[in-house]
Order: C-alpha cells, then structure tokens, then sequence
C-alpha cells in the first residue's frame, strides 16, 4: 500500500476517534503512531514516539506559553478586567451601544495581557453580562457579544495560538505578532461596526446608556494604565527589540503580579491559584501538541502534503479557489474541535499547499488564526458560547449562537480583506 494510502486511512482513524469521544490529544498520537509504523515498522515508530515528547518539552520556544497564560490568569485574578470594562465604558458613553462597544474595546485590550479567548470570555461574562442586562440590553445578544468579543484574544498578540502556530509551521513569532496586530484592531472595529449596525435595526435590542459627566469618565479612562504597561512589555518589547518573545512574556507576568500586589488586588492565595491555573491549563495544551506533532510526523512521512501540492499545481485551480477550500475545510472543523487542535492537526498539511502556490506562511498564520475565531463562535461546539451559557444556564445555547451572528459577518469581512489585501497582515 502507498503512503498516500495509509496517510488517507490515518486521518480517516483520526477523524473517527474524534467522534467517538476520544480525546484529542489521544487521538492525534494514536493515528500518528500506528500510521508511522504502517510505513516505517514499529520499531522506528516507537523511537519517534519517545522523542517527540522529549524534544517538545525541552523546546527553549515552547515556554512563552506558560508564562503568557500566567500573566492572563493574573490579569483576570487582579481586577484588571472589571476596571478595563469600566474605562471602556467611559469612553463610549452615551453612544447607543456602549456598553456592548466597551466590551468590544476591553476584551481587545485584554487581549494584549490574556492571550486566552476563554478566559477572557469567562472573564467579561460574569463583568459585562450583568451590566448590560441590567440597563435593558436583549440577553441573547448581550452574550453574543461577549462571546464573539472574547474570540479577540487569539488574534491581537501576544496571542498564544499565534505562538503554537509559529512552532509548528517554524514561523518568526515576532513576524506572526507584528501581522497580527493591525488585522487584530481591524476585526475589533468591525465588531462595534456590527454593534452599531444591530442598534439602528433593532434599537429594542440596545438602549441608550445615559452620557458619564467628564470628570467621571477621565476618572474611569485612568483604570487601562495596569493594562497598558502590561501591552508595553508583552507586545512593544518584542517589537523594539529589547526582548526576545520568551523574555518578554516573563517580564510581563512579573510585572502582572507586581502590579497585582501592589493596588492588594491579590493575595498570596490567589498567586498560587493562578499557578495551579497555569499548569492545568498549560498541561492540556502540551499533551495536544505532543500529539498533534506525532501526527504530523506521520503526515510528513506519507509525502501527502509534497502530493497534494503537486495535484493542485496540476489541476490548474487558481489560487483564490484553493483559498477558499482551505477556508471551507476550517470552517468545517471549526464547528466539532477547538482551536488548538485545528491548527495542530491541520497546518503540516494545508501550510505547504498554500506556500507552494505563492501564499506567505506569516500571511497564513493570520488567516488560520481569524478561520480559528469563527470557529469559536459557531455551532454546534464554539467554545466561548459554552463557556458563558455555563455561567449564564439561563440564556439558551441556541439564542447565545443567534446574538454571536452580526459578529460572525464582522469575521467574514476581515478574511476577505485578509484575501484581497493581504498587505494588512504583512505591511507591519
């Protein structure tokens, strides 16, 4: 039998484990193992089993994602979140919509200290949800809102699915950071654009919030400086050189719990949950990738990426429709697997096909990140609409998907001016 053959029947077996309920990280090293020793025997299939993991987890690159999750668990444990919201609020007041535009402007910025869309998501539903309902906002829409708003955090840097994908594609983390960061504050303003829209067709839907008195709002506006420091030390850093993406992360989880004990927004208490948070969450990352680069171990050894590519060439399908199947294909499994494991389990075969026909593959890591987003958001597992409904049992699943709809457009938007004006991505 071929390798294309036996690499066909691996991601079948993957995609059947996945259905069956066995865990992803199970399921990715399962289907890479035993597809490795159908090609190369059993033997050289075990020795790569024992080394991936210990050559992932002495990866000097990898612990950038520990340490940018602490700074968010920090961040969220610190009270940075509700006075972000505030000031946020502050900015847009009096303007139909504030309050869903301030949840839009403070999950941004949060974006740039959290890196997580469910903690963040977790984060603005128990502050912006409340909020809004207690002002008269549709509850549906209020937690589409936060949902789709949440979804930022993995775009705008320093984003830690930019920073898987740039291990596993082999990208400059710092080239991915800098591409996401004009693309990341587009889709944000497509966001309140969206708000807007929804406010003059349905006004029922958002009241008017009454205007905050200057003084009050210069007031408020003075809570984003803990979160600006934050930004300048994970983000600027990198950017002007001082840091590298590591070290960076480092100072500004440092500076996170510093900032944190200084205004007694923790104890030391909280700084050990927020290390429990760390390693739990961490772990779970580890143990899909781990899996995730069996698989592609395998994927690699079939020679089905350097064959597709090829076929494509072949065929003579132009770019932008290869474009849009490898959008089809994201949107599709971002309905039934979380982010991370999309662009695990997908990149080592969709990244050469996209590069082969002219594509940069700093260019793709945004796009499969945005692809990421909508995925986030949709039927019937995005993961940020299970995450508020859990807090909120009494929104149903169904209506939180219909309040995340305007924002799903606002997504759609930015990959087609990610496809047509690629220079947004890679113009910084």
């Amino acid at each position: 039998m071929s390798g294309g053959a036996i690499g066909l029947i691996g991601v079948a077996l993957l995609l059947v484990l996945i259905f069956i309920r066995i865990p992803i990280a199970v399921s990715l090293a399962v289907s890479g193992l035993v597809g490795y020793a159908a090609i190369d025997g059993w033997h050289s299939a075990l020795k790569m089993f024992g080394l991936v993991p210990y050559t992932l987890a002495s990866a000097y690159s990898l612990s950038v994602i520990p340490l940018f999750i602490l700074m968010g668990a920090v961040a969220a444990r610190g009270n940075m979140a509700a006075e972000l919201f505030q000031a946020c609020n502050a900015v847009f007041s009096g303007i139909r919509g504030a309050l869903a535009n301030a949840t839009i402007g403070a999950c941004a910025m949060f974006g740039a200290s959290c890196g997580s869309s469910i903690a963040t998501a977790a984060t603005f539903s128990k502050v912006a949800i409340p909020e809004m309902r207690r002002h008269g906002y549709d509850p549906a829409f209020a937690a589409g809102a936060v949902a789709s708003a949440g979804t930022l955090d993995v775009l705008i840097p320093p984003s830690v699915l930019i920073a898987i994908y740039a291990i596993v594609a082999e990208q400059s983390l710092v080239k991915l950071y800098a591409a996401a960061f004009i693309p990341g504050f587009v889709l944000a303003g497509l966001y309140v654009i969206a708000v807007w829209i929804v406010a003059w067709l349905r006004p029922e839907w958002i009241p008017r919030v009454p205007a905050m008195p200057f003084r009050v709002r210069l007031r408020a506006s003075l809570g984003m400086w803990k979160l600006g420091v934050l930004f300048f030390f994970a983000v600027f850093g990198i950017s002007l050189g001082w840091f590298s993406p590591t070290e960076a992360a480092a100072m500004a989880a440092f500076v996170a719990i510093l900032i944190a004990f200084a205004t007694h927004a923790m104890n030391w208490r909280d700084l050990i949950d927020c290390m429990v948070e760390t390693v739990y969450t961490t772990a779970t990352i580890f143990f899909i990738v781990v899996g995730a680069f069996i698989f592609s171990r395998f994927i690699v050894l079939t020679q089905i990426p350097n064959d597709l590519s090829a076929w494509v060439r072949g065929a003579g399908l132009s770019p932008f429709w290869i474009i849009m199947a490898v959008m089809a294909l994201y949107i599709l499994l971002g309905t039934f697997l979380d982010e991370v494991s999309t662009i695990l389990s997908t990149v080592p075969g969709t990244l050469p096909l996209i590069t082969g026909i002219g594509y940069d593959g700093i260019w793709f890591g945004i796009f499969v990140t945005v692809m990421c987003t909508i995925g986030l958001i949709s039927p019937p597992t995005g993961m940020t609409v299970f995450v508020i409904q859990a807090q909120h049992p009494d929104i149903p699943v169904m209506r939180i998907y219909m309040g995340t709809l305007p924002f799903l457009v606002a997504d759609l938007v930015l990959v087609a001016l990610l496809i047509f004006m690629p220079s947004i991505a890679l113009w910084l």
